[in-house]
């Protein structure tokens, strides 16, 4: 990961999403939503990187990080699917804009999951002295922007004629 791009996501490209031909033109307030709440969760995940680079390893020596400490291991293992669940939120959001409400409605529900265990488990990460009380609370802060985020980008969604073979999304 550069210095450039701290969070370790790509950056968002606008011709990426293809209009219909000649719709380019108009306002898409989806897209636009969509858009602002990847910008936010890159700020989630640049803190996510930040706190787990300087405070899991910060004050260990070289002979201590090659111990298999099992609450270590543990604290490891934790920030691993923390950030797994993180970047898999970041997949979900750019995959939303197919464009049909079922997939969005799929999306919107791995990416609440996602975000809602990130904030939660920033708490247990603080109570283990994993990450800093700051770096947690910083991070839970800026998941709750996210969450604003989402709801304005789900208010966007409109049905479409698709049917949910399921039934969960009808």
């Amino acid at each position: 990961m550069s210095l450039d791009n701290l969070s370790g996501l790509p950056e968002w490209e606008d011709d990426e999403f293809e209009d219909e031909e000649g719709e380019a033109w108009k306002p898409n307030p989806t897209r636009d939503a969509c858009k602002a709440m990847y910008e936010q969760w890159k700020e989630v995940m640049t803190l996510l990187n930040a706190a787990f680079d300087t405070d899991l390893r910060a004050n260990e020596t070289e002979e201590e990080k090659d111990d298999e400490d099992p609450e270590k291991s543990l604290i490891e293992h934790s920030k691993g699917m923390i950030l797994g669940d993180a970047y898999q939120i970041a997949v979900k959001i750019k995959s939303s804009e197919a464009g049909m409400y079922m997939i969005r409605m799929e999306n919107a529900s791995i990416i609440r999951k996602n975000a809602q265990f990130i904030k939660s488990i920033m708490l247990t990460m603080i109570a283990e002295e994993a990450i800093s009380e700051e770096h947690g609370m910083l991070i839970r802060s800026e998941i709750d922007k996210f969450r604003m985020l989402f709801r304005d980008w789900v208010a966007t969604f409109q049905k479409d004629e698709f049917e949910d073979e399921w039934g969960l999304f009808n």
